[in-house]
């Protein structure tokens, strides 16, 4: 693995444990794909910072954890915008 994509996946991670932001809004805001942000910080990560990956598993845990009352809320908007 080279330089830069340690240099990536760390970046990464520290951007989703700061913001608590998810795969999708990190990838977003880094203009990278969901997939690259997943395995950056999955995979490649074990191999540089073992604490930092723990972090973001919290994080990412987290996320994942609470995406049902996420997408619920994002129903609820779309058909109270609807109405009006």
């Amino acid at each position: 693995m080279d330089n830069i994509t340690e240099m990536r996946a760390v970046m990464l991670a520290k951007y989703i444990i700061s913001t608590n932001s998810t795969v999708r809004q990190c990838a977003k805001a880094h203009a990278v794909s969901k997939s690259t942000v997943h395995t950056d910080v999955t995979k490649r990560l074990g191999g540089i910072d073992k604490n930092l990956l723990k972090e973001v598993r919290r994080v990412l845990d987290k996320n994942k954890e609470e995406r049902h009352l996420r997408g619920g809320m994002a129903t609820r908007e779309k058909y109270l915008k609807n109405q009006k």
